[in-house]
């Protein structure tokens, strides 16, 4: 992994060291402890800001015969947990886990040397030493890779505090939230949603007796989240929701709910259905940005589900034909006014194209690039659903107007990532001036472009 890794001509390389690298990093879909920012965490080992929460690494060594207690177990030391992480990276060629754990040993500690079980030792003492020192710690981490702005991922019950912490701190970087309401419209557990009605009343001061009460309860906690910087919304949903509905329909379903009542699917999908419109109309009246993460079929594997509950390395890519749903959706805010900026992030890369053309269909010329196509997201963030996916949306829209790349980490060595993004898009863009497809006579047009890309265009789009 030399200066020029994944930069095979020329031209990328110029297109990268003169113009992508230098550019800082807006990172503004990621899954960072707020909590660790505040306080300035100074992290206990390589294995804690490393193994701790990574499903990537976690499935890696599962796949590779690794115990479950090398993965998530508690009576294992961070030295045993390492060591069984090294011996699997030299099955992991050909995974983004390999490139990844070279570029932020590199990036991060300086470490040029490969990862294996014979250089396990050596590495993970020098980068426990190095973790000791003030810039090793969280705010350290985000100052080393040039961060400007993260947006985390937020319940709309989150006090905030952490991010108000921080702001008032004088901390240089912002650290802004994100509204993210997925158990507001989860009626499907009627027990959680009960629960989660419960506390949303308490920390809103609205008492909910009905469905109106509970969308005064959520504005009341958009506005305190618009109040605290928030500038986008995210929603993690497995499809687009689109059916129609009444309002007499929801609030008698939500009555229902209350009632001890079991729904049926249709009086759940129009539930959620509605949900989905008044949160658009909410970030469009504040001019947020929403997000939307959909095709992923999660915790597939119950008896580890029970053990060790969500975001442990048991989802995958789904199937789902959204299409028509995704399309009613955001027909239905646009006929009314109220279709916001919007950001569409796909789990299968089937959808590549469908998106790539969904885009255009509610473009209105009001900003640049309204309708986006997120990045490679989760299993697709790599080289391979990279190119997929700039390709798709090269040949079907604006590559140019591409608000580019995120993290979507739990990690605060997660960084690399936009470099890994960033040498990418450089390659692609230089093969197409290599072979003449770019003339070589709009060099201007096209450094603009990949400063844009990696950067630029989201300090735009978002406001920032």
């Amino acid at each position: 992994m030399d200066e020029n890794f994944l930069l095979q001509t020329e031209t990328a390389q110029r297109l990268y060291h003169e113009h992508a690298a230098k550019m800082p990093i807006i990172d503004y879909h990621c899954h960072l402890n707020p909590q660790m920012v505040a306080n300035d965490y100074q992290f206990k080992s390589l294995t804690e800001i490393w193994l701790g929460g990574d499903h990537y690494k976690w499935r890696a060594m599962r796949t590779n015969g690794v115990d479950e207690r090398f993965c998530t177990g508690k009576n294992t030391t961070d030295w045993e947990k390492f060591e069984k992480w090294a011996e699997t990276v030299p099955y992991t060629f050909r995974n983004p886990l390999y490139h990844w754990t070279h570029l932020e040993l590199k990036t991060a500690f300086g470490i040029d040397k490969i990862l294996n079980p014979k250089t396990a030792r050596e590495i993970y003492d020098e980068c426990n030493e190095k973790l000791k020192l003030p810039e090793y710690s969280a705010r350290g981490m985000m100052r080393r890779y040039h961060v400007e702005v993260v947006c985390t991922t937020d319940d709309p019950i989150d006090s905030l505090e952490y991010h108000i912490k921080t702001r008032e701190s004088g901390f240089e970087i912002k650290m802004l939230p994100t509204w993210r309401p997925d158990k507001a419209m989860a009626v499907e557990v009627p027990t959680e949603f009960i629960a989660y009605v419960e506390k949303l009343a308490s920390v809103s001061g609205v008492a909910i007796n009905n469905f109106d009460d509970m969308i005064e309860a959520l504005r009341k906690r958009h506005d305190f989240f618009a109040e605290q910087g928030c500038k986008l919304s995210d929603h993690g949903i497995e499809e687009f929701y689109a059916e129609d509905y009444t309002d007499t329909e929801i609030k008698a379903i939500f009555n229902k709910v209350y009632g001890g009542a079991t729904l049926t699917r249709e009086e759940i999908l129009k539930f959620k259905s509605a949900m989905l419109i008044i949160f658009g109309e909410m970030d469009w009246e504040t001019g947020w940005t929403q997000q939307f993460h959909y095709g992923a079929i999660r915790n597939n594997n119950t008896k580890m589900f029970k053990l060790l509950g969500p975001d442990t390395g048991f989802d995958s890519i789904g199937e789902f034909t959204t299409a028509k749903a995704m399309s009613k959706f955001l027909d239905k805010l646009n006929s009314s006014g109220k279709l916001t900026k919007t950001i569409l992030y796909n789990l299968n890369p089937c959808a590549n194209e469908v998106i790539a053309t969904m885009l255009g269909n509610f473009q209105d010329g009001s900003i640049p690039g309204k309708i986006q196509f997120g990045s490679g997201w989760w299993f697709l963030d790599q080289k391979n659903g990279m190119e997929k996916q700039m390709n798709a949306l090269s040949v079907l829209g604006l590559l140019s107007r591409f608000v580019g790349m995120l993290t979507d980490s739990r990690s605060f060595l997660s960084y690399p990532r936009h470099e890994y993004f960033r040498r990418t898009l450089c390659n692609l863009v230089g093969q197409d001036i290599e072979n003449g497809e770019i003339p070589a006579s709009e060099m201007e047009r096209v450094n603009q472009m990949i400063e844009d890309i990696s950067y630029n265009n989201a300090k735009k789009f978002f406001n920032f």
